[in-house]
């Protein structure tokens, strides 16, 4: 039997990993100029007469006479002046002028929205992004806060995070307690109607900033500071969708106590299960020692938790989503996110199947994937409804 000879390696110290990180860097800005065509930043979505018509619930022929009035934009036709397309800004003056009734009642405020899991790879960051995308399309105002020092969801909206954010961009002075207001760090997007805080590895700096104030300054909660500084802005936005670490730390805790509402994606599969159960039940635990325990409470207007990342050929998805089913009950929502070859596409390109312009590969497989988010964007906006009439009443009550 040959022997093997065992082959010593040089140690890796940290000048190595300096190196690597500035390769990491290096190659990341390449791939974006590769995958950001043809400018290196996204670009909004066009949309042409038909998909208007989809967009405000009518037919092509009410829109056709509805433009003869002249009161909403008239769009341009195209290069070849064979169709008329009209830009997101554009689409969505129709979208409001067609859905008045269901935005956002005077009086109300906007609905905060934590979506949030322990584990990575369950779709967390793609739910946020086109959560906020989707709510955009139905006519709202959104504000995304991106909580994640991975800076995913800001990658998502063509922002490098390692060398295009600073730390005054993200929520960090917040943490901090520089600002006192979440104004400072808001900045537009390439998707109008969707207004960003941006997150960078810096972010990583608020869980050792907000422990430090909780020691050493009296009456200090840690765990109120996001929802003290998105105050400021709640009459401006009418949803404000909050994309959280992979772990119960302070700033998913931050997050957590801020929000009126709580979507959990969580794919059918082992693993994911109990993840999720660890999650409950280290937040409930932390809960109760923050809160119950200083005589204070926390209400959530809905929590929905999202099948998501579903392979039909997982032998063992219909079990787990049975366990699923019987743990979380009427939480659990009757929309299902498939894993499919979309969606593949679209995260390799920094994109989801709303920024999907022209689709090359089969069609029923993307109508699947956009149809499954269309009805999960559908139903969340039904609780942010409810939640808008339930601020209304209590304001009603509140009254002298």
């Amino acid at each position: 039997m040959a022997s093997t000879k065992s082959i010593r390696k040089p140690a890796i110290n940290l000048q190595d990993i300096a190196e690597q990180a500035a390769l990491s860097a290096e190659m990341m800005d390449q791939v974006r100029a590769v995958m950001l065509n043809p400018t290196s930043r996204k670009q909004e979505l066009v949309i042409n007469l038909s998909q208007l018509a989809g967009y405000c619930g009518v037919e092509k022929g009410t829109i056709i006479h509805r433009m003869t009035k002249g009161d909403l934009p008239q769009g341009n036709l195209n290069t070849t002046g064979s169709r008329r397309e009209f830009s997101l800004k554009e689409t969505r003056e129709w979208i409001r002028a067609y859905r008045k009734d269901k935005l956002r009642p005077a009086g109300a405020e906007a609905v905060t929205i934590a979506i949030a899991n322990f584990k990575g790879g369950v779709g967390k960051t793609t739910t946020a992004m086109t959560l906020a995308q989707g709510l955009s399309l139905l006519g709202l105002k959104i504000l995304v806060i991106d909580l994640d020092p991975q800076g995913s969801l800001t990658t998502l909206f063509g922002i490098l995070p390692d060398t295009e954010v600073t730390e005054e961009d993200t929520v960090l002075p917040l943490a901090l307690g520089e600002e006192t207001s979440i104004r400072y760090a808001i900045r537009p997007t390439y998707w109008d109607g969707i207004d960003l805080v941006a997150a960078a590895p810096c972010l990583f700096g608020a869980e050792f900033a907000l422990p430090a104030r909780q020691t050493q300054e009296p009456h200090f909660e840690f765990w109120n500071v996001l929802n003290l500084g998105i105050d400021d802005v709640r009459a401006e936005y009418d949803v404000i969708v909050i994309d959280s670490p992979p772990s119960l730390s302070y700033i998913t805790i931050n997050a957590l106590m801020a929000s009126n509402g709580l979507v959990m994606p969580l794919p059918p599969n082992a693993l994911d299960y109990a993840s999720a159960s660890q999650f409950w039940n280290l937040f409930s635990d932390l809960s109760t020692e923050m809160l119950t325990s200083r005589g204070l409470d926390k209400e959530f207007d809905f929590i929905h938790v999202l099948l998501s990342r579903v392979d039909s050929a997982e032998s063992t998805s219909d079990i787990v989503r049975s366990w699923i089913q019987a743990t979380y009950k009427e939480k659990v929502l009757p929309v299902e996110i498939p894993k499919t070859a979309v969606a593949s596409s679209a995260s390799a390109e920094f994109s989801t199947v709303y920024d999907i312009q022209k689709y090359d590969g089969n069609a029923r497989t993307f109508k699947r994937a956009r149809d499954a988010y269309d009805q999960f964007v559908r139903y969340v906006e039904s609780s942010i409804r409810a939640a808008w009439d339930k601020q209304l009443a209590a304001s009603k009550t509140t009254k002298p």
